[in-house]
């Protein structure tokens, strides 16, 4: 599938690119090129491959979910104008 000069205007508005003149007849190209590749993807046989997340078996190693650090909430809450519950109150900014 080639793609034309109105076609690539059209996609260059969509995306809020400037294309000058002098660069349209490569940029029509490549995008041309672009899309023909795309295409030649699709026409793949996929029909026995099963979908994967990933390709390598790699295991993400995360540290321990352990708690680091006492509860500072009463310190840091001490120069809040109005606190309840140990949460910050504000006014109300939406009616």
């Amino acid at each position: 599938m080639s793609l034309d000069k109105d076609q690539v205007q059209h996609i260059a508005m969509l995306a809020r690119l400037k294309v000058a003149d002098e660069e349209f007849a490569d940029t029509v190209d490549k995008l041309s090129r672009i899309v023909d590749f795309v295409d030649q993807l699709s026409q793949a046989d996929t029909e026995n491959v099963v979908p994967m997340a990933h390709p390598l078996d790699a295991v993400q190693r995360l540290r321990k979910d352990a708690v680091t650090e006492s509860n500072q909430r009463g310190d840091i809450q001490k120069n809040a104008p109005a606190i309840s519950d140990g949460l910050y109150l504000v006014p109300k900014v939406i009616e």
